[in-house]
């Protein structure tokens, strides 16, 4: 097995391996860019079982979950969603950002996912569907502060039973994270990187700015070290100019913590 990309700061992996062996469903909960994909991603590799990823949206359809009639040489057949076979194949579901879907989609999947783990396809002539007793579902939600996201539906909450809350890691593992993606030595700079990013996410928190960095980003700060850009010039790019959008009062105000920061 290749080297796992997550680092389990939090024992994430142990309580989704309680939750499997229990047969209860987990849900994730934290802001973007917090590794919960890669979390999930590597619990499927751990137990070498097939991953099937849906990642809700406002455009996402029951079709998406169940599947839709075609039409081929005048012959009617029926293409399975993810949602079907994953059931069918008793792989694990991963169900990312859920809380950005709309009410009947939920509706649908909340079918599923009750004790019985099965749902009836109306789509295909009533025929009934039955999981596979290893059938194990993962959702993450996203917190309600962020933009399209809404309150889960108390009855849709309870299919999931197991909770994990994912925050941002400590800076000391965060620093960990980003070096294995960097081939550099720049430890220093990568130190203030993280620590720019966690007075931004702070200030986000409570909405003194509109955006909080990710992991995503102190990774894309790193890579950018790498490539001979100076430390203020890697944060105006990644942390920074992002800021742009929501106007000049709030990118003046983050371009003068990054030059605290930085120097001129």
């Amino acid at each position: 097995m290749s080297e796992l990309s997550y680092l389990d700061w939090n024992n994430s992996i142990q309580t989704l391996n309680k939750a499997y062996d229990s047969g209860l469903f987990v849900i994730i909960i934290g802001p973007k860019g917090t590794g919960k994909t890669s979390l999930v991603r590597d619990f499927a590799r751990i137990k070498s079982k097939k991953l099937e990823s849906i990642n809700f949206s406002l455009r996402t359809r029951e079709s998406h979950l169940v599947g839709t009639k075609t039409l081929t040489d005048g012959t009617v057949s029926f293409d399975e969603g993810l949602l079907i076979k994953s059931m069918k194949e008793g792989s694990i579901l991963y169900l990312d950002e859920i809380n950005s879907s709309e009410p009947d989609v939920l509706l649908r999947l909340d079918e599923a996912l009750d004790d019985r783990r099965q749902i009836v396809l109306k789509e295909s002539a009533g025929e009934l569907i039955k999981a596979k007793e290893d059938w194990f579902v993962v959702a993450t939600i996203n917190p309600l502060t962020h933009t399209g996201t809404k309150e889960l539906p108390p009855q849709l909450l309870s299919r999931f039973p197991v909770r994990i809350s994912l925050e941002y890691p400590p800076e000391d593992v965060e620093l960990t994270i980003v070096k294995k993606y960097v081939s550099g030595n720049h430890e220093s700079e990568l130190v203030q990187g993280i620590k720019l990013a966690n007075i931004l996410r702070e200030a986000a928190a409570v909405e003194e700015l509109f955006y909080s960095p990710s992991l995503r980003e102190t990774i894309a700060f790193g890579k950018l070290l790498d490539k001979d850009t100076s430390a203020k010039e890697a944060a105006t790019i990644v942390f920074g100019n992002v800021y742009t959008q929501w106007g000049n009062i709030e990118h003046q105000k983050v371009k003068d913590i990054i030059t605290s920061m930085f120097g001129n």
